[in-house]
């Protein structure tokens, strides 16, 4: 997930923010418990193609690779900031990776590329359109047969987990996170050309409800 340049960042100075992301979403977002479940979800294969969209720091995607060291991990990300510190962590880790610099909504890579392709926490910073787009190039980019599979923030199971999420709406904007708490990022997929979209499961978080999702390319 990119980090947002928006007026925090001067104030703060970028590089910093980035140094800070780690802890931050580590702290925030029960990351081990969440990012190991959607792995689970989509269990990695030897020989799979697969992409991390908005890897940000590259943690998914270098635990995907140590877990599957046999597949080919492609994280692709808006931030070349991020991608500095994911290079930097995958070198220390010993992952081999390939991490390019690209959009969500316009992905530098040939139709079929990729048999999976991952996302944690990307499409609530996304506006309608460009979730629409976004999702659109995850079906062009997966192979028929291709998998999708998502953790990012999902409609709130009731009251108390709608007042925590405010807290995430009013950083990250009310306009982006919207799709996510109204519960519609199975539509955007499925509108996208996606099937057998759906919610696997959900985890509780300080900040609201997290939902994992998946989709697949129709053959």
């Amino acid at each position: 997930m990119a980090a947002k340049r928006d007026s925090f960042v001067p104030a703060l100075g970028f590089d910093r923010l980035t140094q800070l992301y780690d802890p931050v979403v580590r702290v925030t977002t029960r990351e081990r418990t969440f990012k190991r479940r959607l792995l689970d979800q989509a269990a990695i294969e030897p020989g799979d193609a697969v992409l991390d969209l908005g890897c940000g720091t590259g943690t998914l995607a270098i635990w995907a690779k140590l877990r599957q060291p046999r597949a080919d991990v492609t994280g692709v990300d808006g931030d070349p900031a991020m991608l500095d510190r994911a290079r930097e962590k995958a070198a220390a880790a010993g992952a081999e990776l390939r991490l390019d610099e690209g959009l969500a909504d316009a992905l530098p890579y040939r139709d079929a590329s990729f048999t999976k392709v991952l996302s944690s926490l990307l499409f609530h910073h996304l506006p309608r359109a460009t979730k629409e787009r976004a999702a659109r190039e995850v079906t062009r980019v997966l192979e028929p047969g291709g998998e999708l599979h998502v953790a990012d923030f999902g409609r709130a199971p009731d009251l108390l987990a709608r007042a925590q999420f405010l807290l995430v709406q009013a950083f990250d904007g009310f306009e982006t996170t919207a799709d996510n708490v109204n519960g519609e990022l199975p539509a955007i997929f499925s509108q996208a050309g996606l099937d057998q979209v759906s919610e696997a499961g959900r985890l509780r978080l300080a900040a609201g409800s997290l939902s994992l999702y998946s989709a697949r390319r129709p053959e």
